[in-house]
């Protein structure tokens, strides 16, 4: 059993910048699915919020009211002033620190426009502002190589809570299936999000919520589930990501006839109105008929006014996605769009030192931390505006790492019963490997994501919610049947791909069940059925607690309020 004072699990933007407060001064170990920068946080491409003052009527206050707004009220507002008042103080952070920033003429941080926001305080590296931040985190954490163990491509498999307190976790070498125990005093997980449940995702292929469900697994609730965000502007049929950004830059969103569908839905922001709206409108158009192609199943992003000069400066990366994968230039054409799974408002209660919560009173677990997309410090709410997710990487990550720094000095290592933790993650993957193979886990997981996609996706109602429901739950019976037939040690994806479906099965339950007991329509979870927000009844936080029967139990929890009482919410 190896022990370290600190084990971060997950080594993208939120990971890495917790490590960079605590390396040189405690045993730091970070554990990784991935090799680091290939980490999620290097696919985000449009930008990275702050009010920097480059812009007259831009203001921390603007930016705090906005992400309020863009929250539907369902944001934590103590935690939003954090997030939006340490901005600034992170941008400049970044780019001491050597991220290449695209620049003004008079060499300032250039800042574009963004669905949601006010004025233009998104800073950007072109389209490609979460590589230039990740690269610049994992340049920082190599020099620190002698400091820092890294445990590259390994996975993590449970989470070690005893009496209220976190002693470690249990992981396992990708390339040899070896197990082993990790001691800590504090343990942090920055393990992304879980879009991989979905059929139409921007998400990576290891984005399957490890650190969430094992977090659940261990004792730990999970707060507002049912809330997941769909970005407007996935490349058709792949989900692909292509910026927000291209908006942004200028570009328009239009349907089959041409038209600029969005003077409909948000005639003051028109393509910048906040993503959640924008999503459902390009659903609109499609459902009533006036959806492009043969089967009139997509919009179109329209980027041909732009010119070739500026979509090459500005947005080479869209140009290349939408060239490779579907061979459209958009220089010359318009580029064929759809809704696409993208951020997870749900995940890991925690506060705004990012210590976890393990009830619905507040009560912490000691030495358990979250931060980055698989935590729910709430600055997102019921929808998430765009640039603020790397923002809350950085800030959140940084918080959690001077957090523990002040506490884990006065931790001891928990006793842990290696062999009882090891046994109990032999006995989940000796279950994979002893099924009566009459089921395929490709199979299950195709029908998990068109369940998910079609059922519980950018429009909700009980007609749909309930069958979703029923077919979880016979999903997961199927599941132990499955059979794990690749018996060898080194490299083991079909093992890796059953773990991670079991993850995948059952924090969906809770999307749906979370989903169908909210009956109202706020942010990204909008409902036919109740079309309409209700403040009354509806202003809180979801808490989904795991009961001894493998179920669950929903309780809820008020939202923090500080100066911005809910009103109407339009753009």
């Amino acid at each position: 059993m190896n022990s370290h004072d600190v084990v971060i699990v997950g080594s993208g933007l939120a990971g890495l910048r917790a490590a960079m407060e605590l390396v040189g001064h405690l045993d730091v170990a970070v554990v990784t699915k991935v090799y680091p920068s290939r980490s999620h946080s290097g696919a985000a491409q449009g930008g990275v919020a702050a009010s920097l003052g480059n812009v007259d009527d831009d203001s921390v206050e603007a930016h705090i009211y906005d992400t309020v707004k863009g929250a539907d009220y369902l944001g934590d507002q103590d935690s939003i002033e954090i997030l939006c008042g340490d901005a600034p103080r992170t941008i400049y952070e970044m780019e001491h620190l050597g991220c290449a920033f695209s620049r003004t003429e008079e060499n300032k941080i250039n800042q574009r426009a963004f669905g949601g926001h006010s004025a233009q305080r998104a800073c950007f590296s072109a389209d490609r502002t979460g590589h230039a931040l990740l690269h610049t985190l994992f340049e920082q954490s190599y020099k620190q190589r002698g400091k820092l163990q890294i445990y590259s491509e390994w996975h993590m498999n449970r989470l070690i809570v005893e009496d209220g307190v976190c002693r470690g976790v249990v992981v396992m070498d990708i390339r040899t299936s070896k197990l082993e125990v990790l001691q800590a005093k504090a343990v942090l997980f920055a393990s992304g999000g879980y879009g991989q449940a979905f059929k139409i995702t921007s998400n990576a292929a290891a984005n399957t919520g490890d650190g969430i469900v094992a977090a659940y697994r261990a004792g730990v609730p999970l707060q507002d589930m049912e809330f997941v965000q769909f970005h407007p502007t996935g490349l058709y049929q792949h989900g692909i990501l292509l910026t927000e950004g291209a908006r942004g830059e200028g570009g328009y969103l239009i349907n089959e006839d041409g038209d600029r569908f969005m003077s409909k839905y948000a005639p003051s922001k028109m393509e910048l109105g906040p993503r959640d709206i924008v999503s459902r409108s390009e659903q609109t158009e499609i459902n009533e008929g006036r959806g492009a192609g043969p089967n009139k199943d997509y919009v179109l992003l329209d980027l041909r006014h732009l010119g070739r000069a500026k979509i090459m400066e500005r947005l080479p990366q869209v140009f290349h996605l939408a060239q490779d994968f579907i061979g459209v230039d958009c220089i010359e054409k318009p580029v064929p769009i759809q809704p696409t799974a993208h951020y997870s408002m749900g995940g890991i209660p925690a506060d705004n030192d990012c210590q976890v919560y393990l009830d619905d009173k507040g009560a912490h677990v000691t030495g358990f931390f979250a931060a980055g997309e698989c935590s729910c410090i709430s600055v997102h709410g019921a929808n998430r505006l765009g640039t603020n997710s790397l923002l809350e990487a950085l800030v959140f990550g940084r918080r959690a790492g001077k957090k523990m720094l002040d506490v884990v000095p006065g931790l001891q290592l928990a006793p842990v019963d290696e062999e009882r933790e090891l046994a109990a993650a032999r006995r989940e993957i000796d279950e994979l490997y002893a099924g009566d193979g009459t089921e395929d886990i490709s199979v299950i997981r195709e029908e998990l994501k068109q369940t998910m996609t079609l059922q519980a996706g950018v429009y909700r109602d009980a007609s749909r919610m309930e069958p979703a429901q029923t077919k979880l739950d016979q999903l997961r019976k199927r599941f132990a049947k499955v059979c794990v037939k690749d018996q060898g040690k080194s490299f083991n994806f079909n093992l890796l791909e059953a773990l991670e479906l079991s993850n995948m099965l059952e924090y969906s339950e809770l999307i749906v069940d979370g989903g169908l007991a909210r009956q109202e329509s706020r942010g990204a979870h909008f409902r036919t059925d109740y079309p309409t927000r209700d403040d009354e009844n509806w202003m809180k936080h979801t808490m989904a607690f795991r009961t001894e029967d493998g179920g669950h139990e929903l309780r809820y929890k008020p939202v923090k309020v500080t100066r911005f009482e809910p009103e109407e919410r339009k753009y």
